[in-house]
């Protein structure tokens, strides 16, 4: 069930209406329900597979305690097999068709056909908040959870289930425990989660659904043209990913902060980050912080030596990379930002030392700007290999970047006949001035939109929201004639 669908729209405001009126002991198990039900609508027997991940999950949490002198298997196990059910589903294929490749060139015979799963909505975010529930019981940082209702409510519960944000076990499972406490009908929270759903459905469906249009008829075709629209076509993706991926975010924040659950931020305005290693502190943060506190430390950190700490962060990053999808390009796309955040730790030393002997003062504006230009253009080149459908499809895309310039389409129109007219181009321009007003705001103020509005005089907040919702209706890509867009980052 989509955020931007019809469906959602319905079952949304019904299941509101039950969660506030229903006794507090009954909350739990209907949000479960709720739960099971939303994921159910896309493919209803691939929910067993969450079930099996609860209940492997559960059981290991409650044996640590038991079986004390074997904790350390009973993890071991549940992480292996809670990581080989994914790699089943997503990993599998991409390791026959790798195998198979290397062995044809030895003249070896195939392993075998792929196996064409369909992969899970979701499988990669519920399957890592479960895992770091198990490694938080095993480390002490929380108590197993006996109620089954809760826990499942924790790893399925339905707005940020099939693309985050991954929540950690200190914070929803904390709320969840303490659900019968939880105040409902919060005018606040009510208002403040409104106003970051209207907020996402705008990012999504009239930015990064009408950003596709463009990014999509460039990157299918790529062959055809030349410099100027190859490279807006890579700065638009940029643009559609990042309101894509952060627009579901957003609604799942608002949508769990109305029924009263405060879920993590997942992004930070991320394009105003002034390195690389800023960055990922603002893009997809749960992904992020995950990989830190349950790859990175237990890998040593930085506290075995300068190679260590950069062999560190390069396996963080490829590992990344693969977790987005199974496919080189993604492996590469993790390794170039890996590169790029070793190279940024090495040469630390050297320009502060650059800096002091040539005078450039580094707390200027100026400065900053060129740290987040250079930032950016490093991002937006590492996009060709996130987006391109193979390695070598990327490479050329790149070769032709540099080798086909055609600046004269920049006079004749030529870019209006990239899947957008003017009109349109004109709706995109706009909304995306829209987008860096409210990053900036995040940026200067420290305030997501919704505390921003709501600190602002009632008729500002209304004028801003009634805004939002007729560019929706108005501006959204939707309708019959319209193939609607899933949200990205489900495939992953």
């Amino acid at each position: 069930m989509q955020f931007n669908s019809i469906d959602f729209a319905i079952f949304f405001p019904i299941v509101l209406i039950v969660y506030f009126v229903i006794p507090k002991k009954l909350r739990a198990v209907f949000l479960l329900a709720a739960s099971y039900y939303f994921y159910m609508s896309w493919n209803a027997k691939y929910a067993l597979l969450i079930a099996f991940s609860t209940i492997a999950t559960y059981l290991s949490a409650l044996m640590f305690r038991r079986f004390e002198k074997h904790k350390k298997l009973i993890l071991a196990a549940c992480i292996i097999v809670n990581l080989a059910i994914l790699f089943l589903f997503k990993y599998a294929d991409f390791a026959i068709d790798t195998l198979n490749l290397i062995l044809s060139h030895f003249g070896t015979v195939r392993i075998g056909a792929r196996l064409g799963f369909l992969l899970p909505v979701g499988i990669s975010f519920y399957t890592f908040q479960a895992l770091g529930y198990i490694i938080d019981v095993y480390r002490g940082d929380v108590e197993a959870e006996r109620n089954i209702i809760k826990y499942a409510l924790f790893v399925s519960f339905f707005p940020q289930l099939v693309a985050g944000p991954i929540e950690r076990s200190r914070n929803l499972l904390g709320q969840i425990r303490n659900i019968e406490k939880i105040c409902v009908w919060n005018a606040k929270a009510v208002t403040s989660g409104a106003i970051l759903m209207v907020y996402g459905l705008f990012m999504k469906m009239v930015i990064a659904d009408r950003a596709s249009i463009l990014a999509d008829k460039v990157f299918n075709n790529y062959r055809i043209y030349g410099s100027v629209e190859l490279i807006l076509a890579l700065i638009v993706f940029g643009i559609q990913i990042y309101c894509d991926f952060s627009s579901y975010s957003m609604i799942a924040i608002g949508a769990a902060r109305i029924m009263g659950f405060k879920l993590m931020e997942n992004f930070n305005a991320p394009y105003f980050a002034t390195s690389i290693k800023d960055y990922w502190s603002r893009w997809h943060i749960s992904l992020s912080s995950w990989f830190k506190d349950y790859l990175y430390f237990p890998l040593g950190g930085s506290r075995k030596g300068k190679s260590r700490t950069m062999v560190n962060v390069m396996i963080i990053f490829l590992v990344s990379g693969l977790w987005h999808g199974a496919n080189l390009t993604y492996i590469l796309w993790g390794a170039i930002h890996g590169a790029f955040r070793v190279v940024e730790d090495l040469t630390l030393p050297l320009r502060q030392k650059a800096a002091l002997r040539l005078h450039v003062r580094t707390d200027t504006f100026s400065h900053r700007l060129w740290q987040s230009i250079f930032a950016f253009l490093v991002v937006t080149f590492s996009w060709i290999f996130f987006r391109s459908a193979t390695i070598t499809d990327a490479f050329i895309y790149l070769g032709r970047i540099i080798s086909r310039p055609d600046p004269w389409v920049l006079f004749n129109d030529g870019l209006y006949t990239l899947g957008l007219k003017r009109p349109e181009m004109n709706i995109l321009i706009v909304s995306v001035v829209i987008l860096f007003l409210v990053d900036l705001i995040r940026e200067k103020k420290k305030m997501t939109i919704d505390k921003f509005l709501m600190e602002q005089n009632l008729w500002f907040e209304w004028l801003v929201i009634i805004g939002l919702i007729l560019m929706i209706l108005t501006f959204g890509k939707y309708g019959p004639a319209f193939d609607a867009k899933q949200f990205i980052y489900f495939q992953f």
